[in-house]
């Protein structure tokens, strides 16, 4: 097996190393739309050294989002917001990743910071039209869903589908999608969400339906060339709810239909579940999804350490570990896990002075989009 500080190549795409930065919610955005903040958030982590740097959730649609404040990208105002911080990431030897998401019955909540603040507002979550695969709230505080009909599910696809365009437009590298959590997709995985009696309820194959359309539809829109994942929920953590085996069965499932890497996590689609949390306790989900589905894996969750993630690579747990606290804590993580490990990891020219002795400079890189690419390392060597 390779190491944390192993390059890995996924279709035309190479990663630097093994470190992804997760997702992350920033709850800062005004109509979707990207901004300074999103720019220094995203940035940061690219000139810290990590190989992947993704967005947060962004939402295919406006009612997509699980927040007024959410990023989106459903339109082409959006793509552009989205590729200055593309252009950035790549000038710092990074990949650009999106995320892409629906939030199902999760939708229109609160900013996490804006109830225990006292600055609610109008704009604040609470808009009428929730839509879920059946008319079931999250909990009790949770907006009630409308049951989406079979119509509007193909309009949600062909959501999925112009997102991964602009995507591409705005020079992502690699297009997550966001099938866990409670979220919309996930929402359909589980039958503790989905309780529908047509093509897309009850069965496995019925209930998976959604997570294959959507992938058929963004594979379609996405160069052959380019990676594309998807984030599960390996398990609800409660009994006759989706879990591990499934997992394993959509793995092998999307994997054929064009999905690269499959990012496991877990839970999200009903509360009040007693979940394990300590350090990398989600691991073992990628690892029995990787060798059983045959698909790269990427662990996240608790990892929090240089030795623990490397660990992770060197055993065949996974191909690539994601953190996501641990990059708000400290955006450089991954040069200081290179030098705790005895690993090289380029640094920017500004901060050489502080660099352990001999560290290679970090040059500016080609993203997979050749033109593109070219046209970023052209800028930055001006």
């Amino acid at each position: 097996m390779g190491h944390l500080f192993e390059p890995l190549t996924i279709r035309g795409v190479t990663l630097r190393n093994r470190i992804a930065v997760s997702p992350m919610c920033q709850y800062s955005c005004a109509d979707g739309m990207a901004n300074d903040w999103h720019f220094v958030h995203l940035g940061s982590r690219a000139v810290g050294g990590a190989a992947i740097v993704f967005c947060e959730a962004t939402a295919v649609t406006p009612e997509a989002r699980i927040s007024p404040e959410d990023l989106g990208i459903w339109s082409e105002r959006h793509a552009e917001a989205l590729a200055r911080i593309v252009r950035f990431i790549h000038e710092q030897g990074a990949l650009a990743g999106i995320q892409l998401a629906h939030a199902g019955r999760k939708a229109s909540t609160y900013r996490p910071w804006a109830a225990r603040q006292g600055k609610l507002s109008e704009s604040d979550g609470d808009w009428s039209n929730v839509v879920a695969p059946s008319a079931i709230p999250f909990q009790e505080d949770y907006p009630m869903p409308r049951e989406l009909t079979k119509k509007e599910i193909r309009g949600v696809t062909k959501a999925f589908a112009a997102a991964a365009q602009r995507a591409r437009g705005a020079g992502f590298d690699v297009i997550e999608i966001h099938a866990a959590h409670g979220y919309l997709i996930h929402g359909f995985l589980s039958p503790l969400s989905n309780q529908r009696r047509d093509e897309y309820g009850g069965a496995f194959e019925n209930r998976t339906r959604l997570a294959r359309e959507v992938t058929n539809a963004v594979r379609a829109e996405w160069p052959e060339s380019q990676p594309l994942f998807m984030r599960i929920s390996a398990t609800d953590w409660k009994e006759g709810g989706w879990d591990v085996e499934q997992s394993i069965a959509l793995a092998r499932a999307v994997k054929t239909l064009g999905v690269d890497l499959v990012d496991c996590s877990s839970g999200g689609v009903v509360p009040g579940v007693t979940i394990p949390v300590g350090a990398g306790y989600q691991t073992g989900f990628a690892e029995r999804i990787r060798r059983e589905a045959d698909v790269l894996t990427g662990a996240v969750g608790m990892i929090t350490e240089p030795v623990q993630a490397d660990h992770i690579i060197r055993t065949g747990q996974a191909d690539i570990v994601l953190l996501a606290r641990e990059m708000l804590r400290n955006p450089y993580w991954p040069l200081r896990a290179a030098r705790e490990l005895g690993q090289d990891a380029s640094w920017p020219a500004q901060y050489l002075r502080a660099a352990p002795q001999k560290s290679p400079m970090r040059e500016p890189v080609e993203g997979p989009s050749q033109e593109k690419g070219a046209a970023v390392a052209e800028t930055a060597q001006r």
